[in-house]
């Protein structure tokens, strides 16, 4: 069985040549890639693949152009004055590709930068590129039936102003979310408050779970998770050719403030029918594929198809590298079988991301083509994984055949092969390869140290880096010199060095969340991690919704267990509002939690209002000045209450990712 650990001797064998013109290799590069533009080996891969794909071919420009109704100009600002999306950020993305971005990216990007309001078919339009994901609007007998909410209150209430505008001034008369990630659902308070929807008794429609498993994902490991979504998504990266030119389910993700609404109908069966407002939909569930809650849906007498974020116009990740739960291909593609069924009569397909398809062989064609991906995806890797191969050896491996590589709207852009590879792995096997050598590995900043010393000390592994960089060879050199980076943090010549092979890697990817990885990875190692994380109070809307178990179970998962060890602390929490009362106890240097009465023996009784009890807990405002607030009141030992406060984490979400 072949081992990663291989490289080490390849490291020496490079190391012991560093010396023979490598330095000189380097030095050979243009001018144009020290300074950050395209090199030879850059230049030509991107060549190489503009000429094996049909990039001119008009279509998916003429469908993506489809139904335009106006385009929207200026600003989205946030209630400070930030600005959240500025609409003329992409218009840069015009004409051939430049050096500096791969071509079939460039061509995704370009058909993603279509945006504005869109008539789908009659009583069907969208609003795309107000976000990354689109509002779908169905014209309903009394008002709009809104399918998804973008991520954000603030691109939401723009969207459908800007709508309005052009269609005029319905009422919202349904909601429907398709699946339960942020970008679906983070802005329904900018459609439609919660009182408006208590008052009108407007349906809020979705699938069953979704509720936990909107709360859950960014609550338990929001933190983590969103200092992550910053490299897929490209956030901090600057809209022009040498940065941030998509996201490959659309343009980049609008961060204002997140809510939720609670849903009052809940599709549970596996296909249920509902008329909202005179429109017959009849709802497929289809969880576990792409969210853990999603549904997909047809109007029979629309004849359209919605497929949710099942179906976009790129691959998807079966583990988006952000993370989240891993994704089973198998079954994604066994919805994509029975959604050949589901469209028998349809004439258009619409998503919650990218462009519509119209007509029926197409819409077959697209469905096809999806259910294969996943498919070849999944029984490849298994095919590979009883052969006896490693996860990253089989995602070298596995080549979709052209029948399937061929067609655009299942390339990488958003998901990559590569990457999918490994989650199919890991859906079945974990990350551990067998290999006994893997088992218990040094952690690496620890190995890196080892290995920069074995090598020769740090000069000899950025010079053999050096080297690998002269021959293009981008992959090696990063690995070499991620090494050095996390055994001296401070080596400046190795960050810069590794920062140029990002770029490099960057400028080839065809994936847009790879080539955001790469540029942020090169970013963050020339300027540091950022100096703030994750804005809770962004989220103050969704949490509002989020039942109190939500944070009890993030509470336990961010208890300093060391420190908690010894420590039998016992503190009784009771919501005033809500009529909710829960014992919380430290046990061996677990924090457990039950729904109870008060317990006579707590060391302290915290009593408060749950809109006080989130801010506390999301860090938005301190204990000891909620102490002095009417709405709360302490028995018991504050001396207690602080310590046990103090053994929970509080998490800044700044953590290094590229240096340790």
């Amino acid at each position: 069985m072949r081992n990663s650990r291989w490289l080490l001797l390849a490291a020496l064998a490079v190391a012991g040549l560093a010396g023979c013109g490598g330095a000189s290799r380097t030095e050979a590069q243009p001018e144009a890639a020290a300074a950050g533009g395209a090199s030879p080996t850059a230049l030509q891969a991107n060549a190489q693949m503009a000429q094996g794909l049909k990039l001119d071919d008009p279509q998916d420009f003429e469908d993506a152009r489809r139904g335009l109704i106006a385009r929207p100009e200026g600003r989205i600002l946030a209630a400070d004055g930030r600005v959240l999306r500025d609409f003329a950020d992409y218009q840069f993305e015009d004409g051939p590709a430049p050096d500096t971005v791969n071509p079939s990216l460039w061509r995704h990007a370009r058909l993603n930068a279509q945006i504005g309001l869109f008539k789908v078919t009659d009583g069907i339009y969208q609003l795309r590129g107000f976000d990354i994901a689109n509002i779908t609007l169905i014209d309903g007998k009394t008002g709009w039936i809104v399918v998804d909410a973008l991520t954000s209150r603030e691109s939401a209430a723009a969207a459908m102003a800007f709508a309005r505008q052009h269609l005029g001034n319905k009422p919202v008369s349904a909601v429907v979310f398709s699946h339960s990630h942020a970008d679906h659902f983070g802005g329904a308070l900018g459609v439609i408050s919660a009182e408006e929807v208590a008052a009108r008794k407007v349906p809020v429609v979705a699938s069953i779970g979704f509720m936990e498993e909107a709360t859950s994902e960014n609550v338990l490991v929001g933190t983590g998770m969103a200092r992550r979504s910053a490299y897929q998504f490209g956030k901090d990266l600057p809209h022009n050719a040498r940065g941030n030119v998509d996201t490959g389910l659309g343009k980049d993700v609008v961060y204002g403030s997140i809510g939720i609404l609670a849903p009052t109908v809940i599709i549970s069966q596996p296909t249920q029918e509902l008329v909202l407002d005179g429109v017959r939909f009849i709802f497929h569930n289809v969880p576990g594929a792409e969210a853990p809650a999603e549904m997909t849906f047809t109007l029979p007498e629309r004849h359209a198809y919605g497929g949710a974020e099942n179906l976009s116009q790129t691959m998807h990740n079966l583990l988006p590298i952000r993370g989240a739960k891993v994704r089973d291909a198998q079954r994604w593609a066994a919805y994509m079988q029975q959604a050949l069924d589901q469209v028998a009569d349809c004439e258009v397909y619409f998503g919650q991301h990218n462009w519509p398809v119209w007509g029926h062989d197409r819409i077959v064609e697209l469905i096809t083509k999806h259910r294969d991906v996943y498919q070849y995806t999944h029984d490849q890797t298994v095919r590979l994984i009883n052969a006896g191969y490693t996860p990253y050896e089989i995602a070298d491996k596995v080549k979709l055949p052209p029948s399937l590589s061929s067609y655009f709207g299942a390339r990488g852009y958003y998901g990559d092969l590569r990457h999918n590879v490994k989650a199919v792995y890991q859906f079945y096997m974990g990350h551990y390869d067998g290999n006994p050598a893997n088992l218990n590995p040094l952690p690496a900043a620890e190995s890196s140290k080892h290995y920069v010393e074995l090598m020769g000390g740090a000069d000899k592994v950025v010079s053999a880096a050096q080297a690998a960089y002269g021959q293009g060879d981008y992959r090696w050199a990063a690995e070499l010199l991620n090494h050095v980076v996390f055994a001296q943090a401070d080596q400046a010549a190795a960050k810069e060095l590794l920062a140029r092979c990002y770029e490099q890697m960057g400028y080839m990817a065809e994936s847009a969340t790879w080539r955001n990885s790469y540029l942020l990875g090169a970013q963050e190692l020339r300027n540091g991690p950022p100096k703030r994380g994750v804005d809770r109070s962004s989220m103050a809307d969704m949490l509002g919704q989020t039942p109190v178990e939500r944070f009890l179970e993030a509470m336990a998962a961010s208890l300093d267990g060391p420190a908690a060890d010894g420590k039998n602390l016992k503190i009784n929490l009771v919501l005033t509002d809500t009529h909710e009362s829960y014992v919380l106890w430290i046990e061996n240097a677990v924090l457990h939690h039950r729904q109870a009465e008060p317990a006579a023996d707590a060391n302290a009784t915290l009593t408060l209002t749950k809109p006080i009890f989130i801010k506390v807990m999301s860090g938005t405002a301190g204990l000891n000045d909620t102490l002095l607030s009417k709405d709360v009141s302490l028995k018991g030992s504050k001396l207690d209450l602080l310590s046990f406060l103090r053994l929970l984490d509080k998490a800044p979400g700044t953590f290094p990712i590229v240096t340790r």
